[in-house]
């Protein structure tokens, strides 16, 4: 069978929806056996969500995570506070908002994963999608570090009932105490501590749960220089992390939806708790007040801005393919772009909700030494638990809170970590779907093996100092910067916004404001662009606290950082070289489009080129054909949008 179209295109897409339309004359016995297969094994189809619900709070569970309770918190406190948060709203203003939408919306569209998604819009771009896996790669890597000290933590709330490990000095006598320790709440005035007695001054002083998180969680070294021997107790804690992230997701995240609501609501209610606790103590005003008063010469400092404008695309999960992931899961006619916006404010408000948390505690723990809060603590990644673990001792029961708190705190992270890797492994699994998708199961036990093994440097002794290097260099900062351009530039450039417009709008049935062009188009890669060039200009090398990386442990960073970077140019090259033709020639046919869409996209292109009853008539005459046997052409499947 030939279909006929204005432009005498012929079309494969149709000829499965022909199939679909004559399957229902099969025997109601066979239908329902294929049914039963099809629940058995979906391994061979791709799923999508049960419900829109499902969507939104799969995205909620994955954009508020460890990186709004976590991450946001002591970024604003190494960068000065309120300084921080001028980047960090301008960012979400012109990018973090409009690259969630676009993202969500172009993996709703062709519904396909991260790795593929670039290179149908743009082949010459297809490196973006290789950048973007390896960056989630290096991010899964990493990341569940965090949950395993949360882990850690977890079990060692049930050690010493009914106080807790971390709740006074003399717990440590012995082991992770030492003479520099002091509780300001334990009732022995600071001249008569044993600090003191050793002529450390009140500043130096370290309180129980700093010296807990140093000397029993980390048994940190000296530096990166001296790695030291792998803390069992902590590789344990990993092995169970991964046990429940496969666990989860060995099916394919899209099936366990109803699981997410939980995973999305329950940390809001423990934050709420700690927050009214947080509020009432003694100082916590002067700790709210340095979140919100800028410094402004703050703004002169490279990282300020890298920070706080790639805080918003690391808490969104902008770049690494995770939302084309969750959104190829949409049905197509979705409401994606309400549901972007909603799910960017609830993502925005719980990362300032939490640092009011952490900024009142920061506030009352300077109270209590005497000093100013920006000196209280060592900033750092450790900053959520030198200062969580301080207010769940002010609260009565302590263990009960401190259970609440950390089972709060593993909830985030395996969200955030589900759903990464569960966008590479749609990612790969997309991308050569005849050779993994029969096998996902075992694929997926095979990487979350392999991703564990590659964790072990950073729970070593200098683990700690491994793990910033990764947090600053793999999946922010430069090589998230970089990503993200390529990518805004491939979609929006290459591609060209405005067929993402009515892209866009054949999905949800209307037209989205200029707001969204001008920011794909102009503000979002000229922002992007000014941060890359600005962190060059005013380059200063990578801190812990007081420590200083050597030389060597830079060059390590921004290594990490070209093992995603290159992907991008380095795959132009190869594409440039490889593809036979003139330059020219080869040029053209890497900016042009080469989709492979969904059925259903493929009805709404062709829907909107034809009346109403144009449209029925043509689908009419698709099943009349195929009764008669014949065959569709296949030679101009993806004209129609090529065209458009």
């Amino acid at each position: 069978m030939v279909i006929v179209t204005e432009k005498n295109v012929l079309t494969k897409p149709l000829r499965y929806l022909l199939r679909q339309a004559t399957a229902q004359c099969d025997s109601e016995v066979d239908t329902e056996k294929k049914t039963k297969e099809k629940e058995a094994n979906p391994d061979g189809e791709r799923g999508t969500w049960s419900s829109q619900w499902d969507f939104a709070f799969s995205c909620v569970a994955y954009a508020v995570g460890l990186g709004n309770v976590w991450r946001f918190p002591y970024l604003c406190f190494k960068n000065g506070g309120g300084a921080f948060l001028i980047p960090y709203f301008f960012s979400m203003l012109i990018c973090g908002v409009p690259m969630f939408f676009l993202e969500v919306s172009v993996g709703q569209y062709l519904g396909v994963g991260g790795m593929s998604v670039v290179g149908q819009l743009a082949p010459i771009f297809k490196g973006v999608g290789y950048s973007a896996m390896m960056m989630v790669f290096l991010e899964n890597v990493y990341y569940i570090i965090v949950i395993t000290w949360t882990l850690f933590y977890l079990f060692h709330t049930f050690i010493d009932l009914p106080s807790l490990p971390w709740s006074d000095c003399s717990k440590g006598n012995g082991t992770w105490s030492t003479v520099s320790c002091w509780n300001p709440d334990s009732g022995v005035p600071f001249p008569q501590s044993l600090p003191a007695r050793h002529n450390i001054s009140e500043a130096d002083s370290q309180t129980a749960v700093e010296q807990f998180w140093s000397n029993e969680v980390l048994h940190i070294s000296g530096g990166i220089e001296e790695v030291g021997e792998v803390q069992w107790d902590l590789f344990a804690c990993l092995i169970v992390a991964w046990a429940l992230v496969y666990a989860f997701i060995w099916k394919g995240l899209h099936n366990s939806g109803k699981l997410l609501w939980f995973c999305a609501i329950f940390p809001y209610i423990i934050l709420s708790i700690l927050c009214v606790k947080a509020l009432t103590l003694e100082g916590a005003t002067e700790g709210i007040k340095f979140l919100f008063t800028p410094d402004w010469d703050r703004l002169y400092e490279s990282e300020v801005w890298i920070d706080g404008g790639t805080q918003i695309f690391f808490s969104y999960g902008v770049g690494i393919g995770s939302l084309l992931a969750l959104g190829s899961y949409n049905k197509f006619h979705h409401n994606c772009h309400r549901d972007a916006v909603f799910v960017c404010c609830v993502n925005s408000f719980t990362s300032i909700f939490s640092a009011v948390v952490i900024f009142s505690i920061l506030g009352y723990m300077a109270n209590q030494k005497g000093v100013e809060v920006a000196d209280v603590v060592q900033s750092g990644p450790a900053l959520a638990f030198l200062v969580y673990p301080e207010v769940v001792l002010a609260i009565a029961p302590s263990p009960f809170w401190a259970f609440l708190f950390f089972i709060m705190l593993l909830n985030l992270g395996l969200d955030t970590q589900f759903s990464s890797v569960e966008s590479l492994m749609t990612g790969l699994v997309d991308n050569w779907p005849e050779m993994l998708r029969p096998h996902r199961k075992k694929f997926t036990l095979g990487m979350t093996v392999f991703m564990c093994l590659l964790g072990l440097p950073m729970i070593t002794r200098g683990g700690m100092y491994v793990f910033q290097l990764m947090d600053f260099y793999a999946a922010s900062g430069l090589s998230l910067l970089w990503c993200v351009f390529f990518q805004t530039v491939a979609i929006c450039w290459v591609f060209g916004a405005g067929k993402m417009y009515v892209c866009i709008e054949e999905m949800i049935g209307y037209r989205v404001g200029w707001y969204w062009y001008v920011c794909w188009v102009f503000l979002a890669p000229a922002f992007m662009l000014f941060i890359f060039v600005f962190y060059f200009v005013r380059y200063s090398p990578i801190t812990m606290g007081d420590y200083h990386y050597p030389a060597w442990g830079e060059v390590l960073g921004f290594a990490i950082s070209l093992s995603s970077m290159l992907w991008v140019p380095g795959y132009a090259i190869y594409y440039l070289l490889s593809t036979p033709g003139s330059w020219s020639q080869v040029l053209r046919q890497g900016v042009t489009p080469v989709i492979k869409p969904r059925m259903e996209a493929v009805l709404a292109a062709e829907q909107a080129r034809l009346s109403a009853q144009e449209f029925r008539d043509l689908e009419m005459n698709l099943v009349d054909d195929s009764l008669d046997g014949s065959d569709v052409n296949d030679a101009h499947e993806e004209q129609l949008f090529s065209e458009k």
